[in-house]
């Protein structure tokens, strides 16, 4: 039981701060905060993320990307353009890492305002970073496994980040229902989002990418933000008032 709670402690913490900061902050400025905050999320990314450690500027520009450019040649990762879900990782493995290590030049539209920290990423993704997090992995793991079965979560923990996206970027443009018709593929995975705290409502986000709650139906519930909704209240940070255009 210890195993399966560790999991989704990571499943749901490395989840949530892809889906608040790395998403609805760094891509899409949703609401703001404090720069001391800023940083403190920085650094809750990395212990949540752990091995998989994913960059705000990286990830922020590259979503950017993926909105501007949806279904398209351009797009950095969509299943209209990779053969299989791997093909689609490996392309954008490549094309975040171009971006973070700033090998190449990005229009200043996609970079504006997304936050950096050099000095910190340059920790968290390093090798170093990275394998340390797989050594405390396994050695929960050694310590507290129960059944032989548990090990195969072992390789879940070390790939949290990588799957979260693997879910939304092709399972999210294949399967799944429509509320708005688009020229893109992006779908709803869920109905009521149990597994993705709101990023399964990939349709809805595409059609409103600048709307804080990812919900439009009643029976759509966007866990992210009713946790925004509280971390508003207590002001912690700040809400945009955003006009949406139906």
């Amino acid at each position: 039981m210890t195993i399966i709670i560790f999991v989704l402690v990571l499943w749901y913490g490395s989840l949530f701060f892809q889906s608040f900061f790395l998403h609805r902050y760094a891509a899409h400025q949703v609401f703001t905060m404090s720069k001391t905050m800023e940083r403190i999320t920085f650094v809750l990314t990395w212990i949540f993320q752990g091995s998989s450690y994913l960059s705000a500027y990286g990830y922020g520009i590259m979503h950017r990307i993926h909105h501007a450019y949806t279904d398209t040649e351009k797009d950095p990762h969509s299943p209209s353009y990779d053969a299989n879900l791997f093909a689609m990782m490996w392309k954008t493995k490549t094309i975040y890492q171009d971006i973070n290590k700033e090998r190449i030049t990005i229009e200043e539209r996609f970079t504006k305002n997304v936050p950096q920290w050099k000095g910190f990423d340059n920790f968290a993704s390093s090798r170093f970073s990275r394998v340390l997090w797989l050594v405390l992995y396994t050695l929960f793991f050694v310590f507290f496994t129960t059944a032989l079965w548990q090990w195969l979560l072992l390789p879940v923990a070390f790939l949290m980040a990588p799957i979260h996206g693997v879910i939304i970027n092709w399972f999210g443009h294949i399967y799944g229902y429509v509320n708005f018709k688009m020229k893109n593929t992006s779908k709803n995975l869920f109905r009521f989002d149990f597994l993705m705290m709101g990023e399964g409502y990939h349709n809805n986000h595409h059609k409103y990418a600048s709307r804080a709650n990812f919900g439009v139906k009643w029976y759509e519930v966007d866990v992210t933000y009713l946790i925004i909704k509280l971390l508003n209240f207590l002001g912690i940070i700040k809400l945009k008032s955003i006009k949406i255009k139906s």
